[in-house]
């Protein structure tokens, strides 16, 4: 291996695209916190913070559990069968993670809420109302959200167990306990860890989803009560400790899942597809009731948000479409800036000696609220140019920065087989540089990638950020539209912006999925 000057230049797009989060995160951080401090805010935390941070670890942990934990037979049952539809039913199981949280919650509400199709049954039956709001209302919807997340993550494991492996335990008679036992749990030892952490830091700085369904002080999250210390108090200090704290949590559960994880060890595969999946009729109903149950839980909420905004499409004029090609435009600019970040940095973590700490740097995004991110960044650019002309610019670079946890996570478990199946290999061989990618990474990396840039495609189309503290009428996107039109009690109109937003999404996040799982070694 080479080591000394060669070895640190190897990793230097990596070492500057950590740079430069750490710039992002802890710079606007310490902007902040700089202007509170100037200003004499104060910086202390208070009663309320302290149950804040409570109930924000509480409803993250048991949200990342059950996301986990519920999509392991969903994604085993995916692995397993093959059916007509069976890619179209993944890409819409999809749909939840990549929505705007404010179309997803209407559509849970049309479900769960007290008018919703759940309470009906229940009344019609005679029993009590249950109610969405408060931590069961949380929950729910982060599971709802992130449930599909973790599918993806945890089938993308099964699909890169080499295919040699399950032939030979089908020869060797292997049940499904001997399956489980030899192939499937080192593979959730590998994986599982590193979903838990994203979708345990993605509820940590859960926002929209407290505001809408928190129902009180006693269901705020600590991305709440830094709104809260910005909008109504403008005590920049407090905020910015908040925000410490937030980060501090999130990198304390990337160390933790670090720690836990452990390379599954099945070696390289001749990237031959699976065998035709087998067992007897009791796994054929397990996994066509895991299928059923997650679809019907994920589809049914959009499908009533679609029938909701048909009506509203016709009252959707030349200002909705314009700002759909201009969220278009940013999402196709934030997807190319995101792989140009995830993938140096997905390099650095695999093949450095310090890969652990790469990858930490990585989660940094999520750990940072996204308002003192927007805020620092004003707060930087006041003076030096007008709010309207950064807005879209400053938004591509959000969107392409917050989008980087979900490509790093996507992507560096493939890339860390391919290291330790061909590393070697490759340096014996001389192949270094773009030859290296070009012939060895990218072709077993293209699932990976274009699932990260379907993922930061559609987050960016959805996304009601940083957009909201820049734009004027010039640069709206279509969230900020729909967010406009539910402020003028448009709700017709609002609903069918909606629609129009998801198939934006959706169709966004269609084309890379299935262009990089096209010809690719993936199952």
């Amino acid at each position: 291996m080479a080591g000394g000057p060669v070895a640190v230049t190897r990793h230097l797009p990596g070492l500057a695209v950590a740079a430069l989060i750490l710039a992002l995160g802890l710079g606007t951080l310490a902007a902040v916190l700089w202007r509170g401090l100037a200003e004499g805010a104060g910086a202390a935390l208070g009663p309320a913070d302290l149950q804040a941070i409570r109930f924000t670890l509480w409803q993250a942990i048991l949200s990342a559990t059950l996301s986990a934990g519920l999509a392991i037979p969903v994604a085993r049952a995916f692995a397993r069968r093959r059916f007509p539809g069976r890619a179209a039913l993944i890409l819409l199981t999809g749909a939840p993670f990549i929505l705007p949280v404010i179309v997803a919650v209407l559509g849970l509400l049309a479900v769960f809420g007290r008018g919703g199709l759940v309470n009906g049954a229940l009344v019609w039956a005679g029993l009590p109302p249950v109610s969405i709001y408060g931590l069961q209302g949380v929950v729910l919807a982060h599971v709802f959200f992130n449930l599909p997340l973790a599918v993806r993550l945890i089938l993308q494991g099964w699909g890169a167990i080499p295919a040699e492996r399950f032939r030979l335990a089908e020869s060797l008679g292997f049940g499904p306990a001997e399956v489980a036992r030899h192939l499937e749990r080192p593979m959730l030892r590998a994986v599982l860890p590193g979903v838990w952490v994203a979708i345990f830091v993605i509820c940590l700085s859960s926002f929209a989803v407290a505001l809408t369904l928190g129902g009180g002080p006693r269901a705020t999250t600590v991305e709440l009560a830094i709104y809260q210390a910005f909008r109504f108090d403008f005590d920049l200090g407090r905020a910015a400790l908040l925000a410490g704290v937030q980060i501090a949590l999130c990198l304390g559960a990337a160390a933790l899942a670090a720690g836990v994880a452990r390379p599954a060890g099945f070696g390289a595969g001749m990237d031959r597809p699976l065998p035709a999946p087998g067992g007897g009729v009791w796994l054929r109903l397990q996994d066509a009731l895991a299928i059923g149950a997650a679809a019907l839980f994920l589809l049914l909420p959009l499908a009533l948000v679609a029938l909701s905004g048909l009506p509203g499409l016709t009252q959707l004029g030349p200002a909705a479409l314009a700002a759909a090609g201009r969220s278009l435009a940013l999402a196709l600019a934030s997807t190319a800036l995101c792989l140009a970040l995830a993938l140096p940095l997905a390099d650095a973590a695999a093949r450095s000696p310090f890969g652990r700490w790469f990858e930490a740097v990585g989660l940094i995004p999520l750990a940072t609220s996204s308002l003192v991110l927007g805020t620092g960044l004003f707060l930087i650019l006041r003076g030096q140019v007008a709010p309207a002309q950064a807005a879209l610019p400053v938004t591509m670079l959000v969107n392409a920065v917050m989008a980087l946890p979900f490509a790093l996570r996507a992507v560096l478990p493939p890339l860390r087989d391919v290291q330790a199946d061909y590393g070697r290999l490759a340096a014996a061989l001389d192949l270094r540089g773009a030859a290296r990618w070009r012939l060895l990474v990218l072709p077993r990396l293209r699932a990976p990638i274009g699932f990260s840039a379907g993922l930061a495609a559609a987050l960016s189309a959805g996304d009601l950020g940083v957009i909201t503290l820049f734009a004027d009428g010039r640069s709206e996107t279509l969230p900020l539209h729909l967010y406009r039109l539910m402020g003028a009690y448009r709700m017709e109109a609002a609903m069918g912006a909606a629609l129009l937003l998801t198939a934006l999404s959706l169709g966004l996040f269609w084309i890379f999925d299935r262009g990089g799982r096209h010809g690719a070694a993936t199952r």
